[in-house]
């Protein structure tokens, strides 16, 4: 998952304030309920110690939401009277919760909001294609492309000027099919979609996607369905949900490779919080894995006022010349580290098939280098 639209929550210092509200729920009651929720939330970082100002402008921006018809819920990240982040939430959180703190607290924003890939759906026949973009939040119209109008229907002649018509057919839907191939490339790439899918009868479906370029052939999926029929939420919702499992298993594999050590004692991933906090002291993560209900990820490490300023004694920190340290949650000061050094984060469940404690702890990183 890239990280890079968390910087504005690493350009200021804390404390922060992190808040998670759900927007499911829609009756003739929510406004009410939604205002008495923001009262309870700004009430809540009141008491965990947060100033006037950011519990004021948290009830507000809560406040706001009760008219709001998001299918899932928002989170709220608020220091000095202002809310800097605001994303929305892909899944509903389980319950509304806020935390005051000396760093954001985004592992629950990772597993909420980050695993939601993008789709462009391709509704192709053999005269184009209509695109359309979907996620969690909705759909959009994503445009499409016209190929070539005629001819594209073949005729059970097999008279020699009829034969030299089937060809100028053959050419049509190559031509069609390509022409769809690169549209359909041009937009994953405007889109930055984690996946295609292809809508329509089988041949055309198999000359789209042998046309696209090799780099987007791992995203692609085929459906059934006729290119005159829409995909339902359902349809979609299964390919994302099989799209993202796949690709952590697949990241937890090349983790679980990486981890061995070579005859120089050297491995291409670790795991367990002190060796965590060594590689992000240097650089060197290039993948954070993060499974949530991990022992380590809520194990207190310290912190300094920049990213790489992070240890698990306090007394270190000093040694490295940092004067003003804080006590914070693990995954939270290595997930400032990874955004700051334009890493990845990835937040894993259990894979049917490996050990229930992978990474051990639940906090593991590949590496950039040894």
């Amino acid at each position: 998952m890239d990280l890079a639209f968390l910087h504005p929550l690493y350009e200021h210092p804390g404390p922060w304030a992190s808040v998670y509200v759900g927007t499911s729920r829609h009756t003739e009651d929510t406004p009410h309920e939604r205002h008495l929720t923001a009262r309870a939330m700004a009430s809540e970082l009141a008491g965990q110690g947060a100033d006037e100002a950011t519990c004021r402008v948290v009830g507000r921006a809560i406040d706001e939401l009760r008219h709001s018809s998001e299918p899932h819920g928002r989170a709220l990240f608020a220091r000095g009277g202002e809310v800097v982040l605001d994303p929305p939430l892909a899944r509903a959180p389980q319950r509304d919760h806020a935390v005051w703190a000396p760093l954001p607290r985004v592992t629950p924003l990772l597993e909420l909001a980050g695993e939601d890939p993008v789709c462009v759906v391709a509704y192709v026949d053999r005269k184009g294609a209509a695109f359309e973009l979907r996620s969690a939040l909705g759909r959009d119209d994503a445009g499409g492309v016209t190929g070539r109008q005629w001819p594209v229907h073949r005729t059970g002649s097999v008279d020699w000027s009829e034969r030299r018509f089937q060809l100028r057919v053959e050419n049509t839907w190559e031509h069609n099919a390509a022409e769809i191939a690169d549209a359909l490339a041009v937009s994953q790439e405007e889109t930055g979609a984690d996946l295609l899918i292809l809508v329509g009868d089988d041949r055309e479906r198999h000359e789209v996607r042998r046309r696209l370029p090799q780099r987007l052939h791992h995203r692609v999926v085929e459906a059934a369905h006729g290119a005159g029929s829409r995909l339902l939420d359902d349809d979609v919702d299964r390919a994302r949900t099989e799209h993202v499992q796949t690709h952590a298993a697949a990241e937890l594999q090349r983790f679980l490779a990486a981890r061995g050590r070579d005859d120089a004692g050297r491995g291409g991933a670790v795991e367990g919080v002190p060796a965590l906090v060594e590689a992000a002291r240097e650089h060197r993560i290039d993948e954070l894995l993060i499974r949530p209900d991990g022992p380590d990820a809520h194990r207190e490490v310290w912190i300094g006022e920049d990213p790489d300023q992070l240890a698990m004694r306090r007394t270190e920190l000093r040694t490295l010349g940092e004067q003003h340290s804080w006590a914070a949650r693990a995954d939270d000061a290595l997930v400032r580290s990874v955004v700051t050094t334009d890493a990845e984060a990835l937040v894993v469940t259990v894979i049917p098939g490996l050990d229930d404690d992978t990474p051990v702890g639940g906090l593991g990183a590949l590496l950039r280098w040894t």
